[in-house]
This record gives C-alpha cells, structure tokens and sequence, in this order.
C-alpha cells in the first residue's frame, strides 16, 4: 500500500515502524512475563530454580523458557498468521475476562480497600459482556484456535494446581511408598526419607501476619487462610504499638485459644514499639529473612497513610 501511494520511501517508512512496533511488543512481552513469573515463583505456586539470576540480575531461565513457549506455538500453527493471531486473540480476550472477575471479587471480598479509581458494577458487567462475545465470536470463527490454546491453558492449569497442592500430594506419595516395605525395604526407606526432606524444607518457610488487635474471628480467619493455602508450620503474629499503648488482656487470650485449635501451626507473638510502614516492613523482612510477599495484612481502611503497593509486596488476606 505505501509503494503505491508514496513509492519506495513511503514504503520503507511504514515497514520500520511495524518492524519498530513489533519489537515494543516483544520486549513488552518478555517483560512482563519475566515479571508475573517472578511473582508467582516468589509464592511457591512455581519451582523456584526459575529464580536463578546471572550477574546482570535479570532471569536467563524464565527468558529461555518463554522464547520456546512461543516458538512451540510457531511450530504447531506452522507460522501461519491467520492460526497465531487467533490463538493471540482468544488468550488477550481470556485475561480481558478475568480483569472483570477480578475487579467483581474486590467489590466482594476488598470493599473497604482504597482505591484511586472506582468503576461501577454496571460498567464491569457491559464489559465483561462484550468481552464474553468477543470471544465467542472468534471461537465460532475458527474452533481449530481454541484447541491450540487450550494445548497450552490446560497443562499450565494442571501444573499450577498440581505445585499448590504439592505437599498433599507428598503426603499420599509417603503412604504409598510406604506399602513398599516389606517388598522392597530400601527404596521404601529412601523414598521416605526423600519426600519427609522436602516436606520440611517446605514446612521451614515463616510466615508473619500484621495485626491491630483483631478480635477472635478475624483472627480465626487468618489461622484458616495459612492452614488452607501455605506450606508452613510458623506463624508469626505481629502487633505494632505507639508509646503508651497496650495489648488487651482478651486478645491474648484469644491467641492462646487459637494456638490450641491449631496445634500444627507454631504461633509465636510479637509486640513491638514503632509505626508501622513500609520502613518497618522492609527492616523485619531482612532481620528475618522472610520474604515480604510472605507478609499479611487485613485491608486497610480509608485512614490508613500509605497505598497497597507501597508496602513492598504483602499480601491481603482478609
């Protein structure tokens, strides 16, 4: 079209800013990519030799990992263009989709969090709408697309959910290595071994919750959210007072009532003078060296000085 328009120069213009556009969206990709796989490893829901840093800091193995990912989907559509930007479009139109999902379970579960923008129930559910026939109209357009994308969703889902449940599944491969004893003694007795190893290693992560003197529920909350969705054994519990202030009498007690309803997990409280931010978050990450992505806290009301993503990665649990 450019050679037909404005000649050779015309031409040459547009095919460097589609080369120049195309790259933005590659680098853009790896970026992101190396970022969302980062944050998921730091969580355990990924095997952590994805950390590995060279000594330019970046992350070789999640990089190689994603160039052959997507050379694997040139392979399978044999590069035609009409397969690649099906398969492109039905997986933008998928995360489109959880975006609204995501944005209806803050309105459930995070109604108290701040948040500079707000949209309304109305808005999320048009969009959410639209993006729904987006997608079914590109799925009736070509089927053959969603197959190729479910080749990839599907195992990636399995694989999530197989590593967040791995220390249940560790747990039933023990009682099955175990019925190997009498037949086969030595490889029962390794096997043992082996797997009761990495469920300690697993069972060795901390975990620290932040607390404002919660009452007994909320705090149960907690309790239930670390037994049902981390690996762990230690729970810290921290409050943090100004001068003059003291922890009542009752939530102690409810500590201790709690404590004894979870007996698997070892809660240890701590009280401590300070203001709480992301200084003071930052500093008892690295004197424990417990990751802060391995820090709760509660939503935080309208009052509360600082924004959620300045506090350096904790997580909300309730």
């Amino acid at each position: 079209m450019g050679l037909a328009i404005g000649g050779n120069w015309l031409e040459l213009v547009i095919v460097v800013d589609a080369v120049v556009v195309l790259c933005g969206a590659v680098l853009t990709s790896y970026v992101g990519v190396t970022g969302l796989v980062k944050r998921m490893t730091l969580d355990r829901i990924l095997p952590q030799v994805l950390l590995r840093e060279n000594k330019r800091g970046s992350s070789p193995r999640i990089i190689i990992l994603f160039f052959l990912l997507c050379l694997s989907v040139l392979l399978i559509t044999n590069a035609r263009v009409e397969a690649l930007a099906g398969v492109y479009t039905i997986s933008f139109l998928t995360v489109m989709a959880f975006f609204a999902l995501g944005n209806f379970l803050l309105k459930i579960k995070r109604a108290r969090l701040p948040r500079p923008e707000t949209a309304s129930t109305a808005a999320v559910t048009m969009a959410l709408a639209g993006v729904i026939t987006a997608l079914y109209g590109n799925v009736k357009l070509d089927p053959e697309h969603l197959v190729v994308f479910l080749q990839y969703f599907a195992p990636a889902i399995i694989i999530i959910a197989i590593l967040l449940n791995r220390k249940a599944i560790l747990e039933y491969l023990m009682i099955w290595v175990s019925g190997f004893v009498e037949s086969m003694p030595g490889l029962a007795v390794l096997g043992r071994f082996t797997i009761s190893r990495t469920i300690r290693r697993l069972n060795r992560q901390e975990f620290v919750y932040f607390t404002k003197g919660d009452d007994l529920s909320i705090l149960n909350r907690v309790m239930m959210y670390v037994q049902a969705n981390e690996i762990t054994r230690k729970l810290r519990i921290v409050t943090v007072l100004k001068e003059g202030e003291h922890v009542r009498k009752e939530f102690l007690d409810d500590l201790h009532v709690l404590d004894r309803a979870y007996s698997e997990l070892d809660v240890e409280f701590i009280e401590m003078r300070g203001i709480f931010g992301p200084e003071l978050i930052q500093r008892l990450s690295a004197e424990w060296n417990i990751p802060t992505n391995f820090m709760f806290i509660g939503s935080p009301g309208d009052r509360f000085p600082y924004r959620v993503a300045d506090m350096g990665g904790v997580r909300l649990v309730i």
